[in-house]
Order: C-alpha cells, then structure tokens, then sequence
C-alpha cells in the first residue's frame, strides 16, 4: 500500500489493474448499456453532452448497482487520502468515447479546480469497462502536474495539443483509476471500431461544492433506500453541502455551463 500512495502523491494518480472482476464488468457494462439505449439522445443531457462522446449522468439515481460502487472501501481509502477523511460523491457519472471519432480531450483539471490553502480539493477514480489501450480513446495524463498550481487553459498555448509529458493511462477491463483531480488529464480521440467505456466515480472535500447536487437530482425513492453511510457520502441534509454547492454551479473543467 506505501507504494500505491507514494505514486499516488507523487504523480497524481495510480492504476489498480484487476480491481472489479469480469462478472461486476458484464454487469455494469449491461446497466450502461440499458441507460444508454433508454435515453437514446437525450444521454448525458442532465450533465453536459460531449462531441465523439456518449454520456450519461446522475447514475446514482439510475441503478442500485451504482451505491456499492462508490462505497467502496477501498476505493474511499484512497480517495481520503489525496483529500482528507472529509469527503462526498461530487457526481457518478459514464462516458463512452465513440468508435473511429477524432474527439481529443482538452487536458484540464476538473471542476477548474486549483489546490487551496487546505491542499487538494478533487479526486476522481475511472471504472475501466473496456480494456484502456493507445488508440482507443485512454485516458491522457501529465504526471505531476496536480502540484503546478495551475491550470492547463492558463499555461498551455493548446490544451488539446499532446504535452511533451503526457502518458497513456492504459489497463484492461476491471481496472480501477484513482487520481488527483488537480492533475492535468483527459480523454485521447477512439480510432479504433469499438467504444471505450468507463464509469467516473468523483469525489470532493466536503467543504467544496458537489458537481452534481445530489439531494436536489435523486428521487425520493432512492433517497428512502439510503443507509446512514450512504447519506452522508451523498451529503443529503447537509446544509452546509446545499449552501456551498448552489453557490457554486461548475461543471466542469472544460464543459462551461
């Protein structure tokens, strides 16, 4: 575990291969799949849509799958490492990047967050529901960057552009992803004929704003079903949670509302 969370510190994130078996894959491949085909294009409508991308959102709301998967105990460990013991779930969301699209990302850190004087304030973990491979859309990251206390947009004449840092997030199917959302990241373009499915489970402090207001998006329905544990991660009757996050509509770090 040291050398987990000494890569996680030093380069901002780390790749757990082997970390959902291929049973929970089908499963959770399946669940997607159904929103996906039920929503049709209206997809990712309650977030923000994304060109050469499929998205959904809110998906705490959308299959009892889903809380097993952000409580994970440890998946939470790390994540309360890079921001502390105080942490919710900001939003739970999917992102398919599609077949043969030229769609690159922009490196960005999420929710344009920058670290404060309490240090980082935003940690996101990806669910590899496809192998993660070169030339299908993997993930993009520049490895110590959540310490620049910048920006990408700001420091970078093209964030789109390759950074001479960059590195392939690759892995297979059940790999799980934790990083330091302060790090420079995003999606390469798909040139192969098959998605490149993933689930973002993210994370903030809990003095920050959700990305998603969760009390306000899940049903009564589901809210009723909540243990304790699960309101509190999802920050329902949480007064401070309500204030700060309405007072604070980001999105994120390179769809603008």
């Amino acid at each position: 575990m040291s050398k987990i969370l000494h890569q996680l510190d030093q380069d901002g994130y780390v790749v757990l291969p082997d970390f959902f078996d291929r049973a929970c894959v089908r499963a959770l491949r399946l669940v997607i799949e159904s929103i996906y085909l039920q929503e049709g294009e209206l997809a990712g409508s309650d977030f923000r849509q994304e060109a050469g991308c499929r998205r959904l959102a809110n998906l705490v709301n959308k299959h009892p799958l889903m809380l097993p998967l952000i409580c994970n105990t440890e998946m939470l460990s790390l994540v309360r490492h890079v921001l502390g013991p105080d942490i919710k779930l900001s939003s739970l969301n999917a992102r398919s990047a599609e077949p043969h699209n030229n769609q690159t990302q922009p490196l960005h850190a999420d929710m344009g967050a920058i670290p404060d004087d309490n240090g980082p304030w935003v940690c996101n973990c990806v669910w590899m529901l496809d192998d993660f491979t070169e030339d299908n859309g993997a993930l993009r990251v520049v490895p110590g960057s959540h310490t620049s206390l910048q920006l990408p947009q700001d420091a970078l004449e093209d964030p789109v552009a390759e950074h001479p840092d960059e590195v392939a997030v690759t892995g297979t199917a059940g790999t799980l992803v934790v990083l330091n959302a302060h790090l420079w990241h995003g999606g390469r373009a798909n040139s192969t004929r098959f998605p490149r499915r993933a689930i973002h489970a993210f994370y903030a402090r809990r003095d920050k704003p959700q990305q998603q207001f969760q009390e306000r998006i899940l049903s009564p329905d589901v809210i009723a079903r909540l243990n304790d544990q699960q309101r509190h991660l999802l920050a329902i009757g949480d007064a401070e949670n309500a204030e700060v996050t309405l007072a604070n509509q980001t999105q994120s770090g390179f769809l603008k509302s």
